[in-house]
Formats: C-alpha cells, structure tokens, sequence
C-alpha cells in the first residue's frame, strides 16, 4: 500500500481486513499469479506438550457469522487439539500489504452434516482430495522403503470419513501494519475498535 493509500480510520482498517480475507479466501493460483499470502495461515493451538502451530488453507468466509472455513483431517492431532480446546489463533502476513493479522478464534470441528457432504462432494476429484487418502493418521510413523509417500490409499468410500471442516469464528482482530512511516496497530473485538501501541 502507498503512502497516499494509508487508511487512517480505525473504521476503514477494520472493512479493509475482513475485504482482504475475502479475497484470499476466493484466490487461486493462476498462471504466473500467486494466491493471496493470506490463504494460507497459520493455526495455533494447545497440547499437552505446549503451543503447536501448523500451515493451514483458508477455503471460505462466511462474513456474516465472521467465520473463516479451512479443511482437515479428521485424525490428525490439530483436531483432537481442537476438540479438547476450541479455542486457536489464525496467523496471517502480507508482506504487499505490510500487514499481520493475529485472529483470535472459536473452532468448532464438523465431521459429518449437510455442509461437510456438500464440502467434500465439492473437492472429492480434485487434487484436494489426496490430503484424505492415507490409511494412516497423519503423523503416525511410515514404514521403511516408502519414501513418505501414500502407497495403499483409502478405498474411495472411506474417504469421507477422514474429511472434517472446521469453521473457525473470529473473536477478536489483532491488527499491525509495518509501515516506512511508522508502525500501528489496532484490535477489534467485542470491546469495539481501538488503537493499541505497535
């Protein structure tokens, strides 16, 4: 953003965000054209072994619940995690932007219902899908010889049971934008918008 672009109202910043989410949510790599940096965040959440963080892809807003949508599988330890804790932080950079986004959130985890067949009918033939094929939880130890790789994947009718969408409902906005002129930041929550120092 330039200089003469800076949004200065607390109430812009805020639109501005949820307009940025929008569009990395709906981005895709085109050509030459990257996704939006935000489409792939970064989950936080707790174990008993301390923080965790992971990479994970956002796949939808839906803005009127201010909820950001990811995919997972129904086995891994992010989803225990989130089962024991619902509550996570989404972290989000945009080096074109200057911003970071710390998104304080609530996640509820779906493995079964409407929205999650209609989800997984959605990207079942798609390269997406491959996430979901291993026999095995991710995490869990490979044999030797196979080089990381899937050898024997699901047989297709158990692969919805592995599919899970998590709906992650942002609570509160951490904003900070670095910036030649200075850095802010601002956070948004139930409270209202305010500024904080960076």
């Amino acid at each position: 953003m330039t200089e003469d672009a800076r949004l200065a109202e607390l109430a812009q910043i805020e639109s501005a965000v949820w307009a940025e989410l929008e569009r990395a949510v709906h981005s895709r790599f085109t050509g030459s054209v990257a996704p939006h940096e935000w489409r792939r965040a970064v989950l936080a959440t707790q174990d008993a072994d301390g923080p965790q963080a992971r990479s994970v892809v956002l796949r939808d807003l839906l803005l009127d619940s201010r909820e950001l949508v990811f995919y997972a599988d129904a086995r891994s330890p992010k989803v225990a995690q989130l089962r024991r804790d619902p509550r996570a932080v989404l972290l989000c950079w945009s080096s074109t932007l200057g911003w970071q986004l710390r998104l304080r959130c609530h996640i509820e985890v779906e493995t079964s219902g409407l929205d999650v067949t209609a989800r997984w009918a959605h990207i079942r033939n798609r390269p997406a899908a491959h996430d979901y094929l291993s026999p095995l939880a991710p995490g869990t130890p490979m044999p030797d010889g196979h080089g990381g790789l899937v050898v024997t994947p699901l047989p297709p009718e158990r692969l919805r049971e592995t599919f899970a969408v998590l709906s992650a409902r942002v609570e509160a906005i951490d904003w900070l934008e670095l910036h030649a002129r200075g850095q802010r930041r601002a956070v948004f929550d139930a409270q209202g918008a305010r500024w904080l120092t960076p």
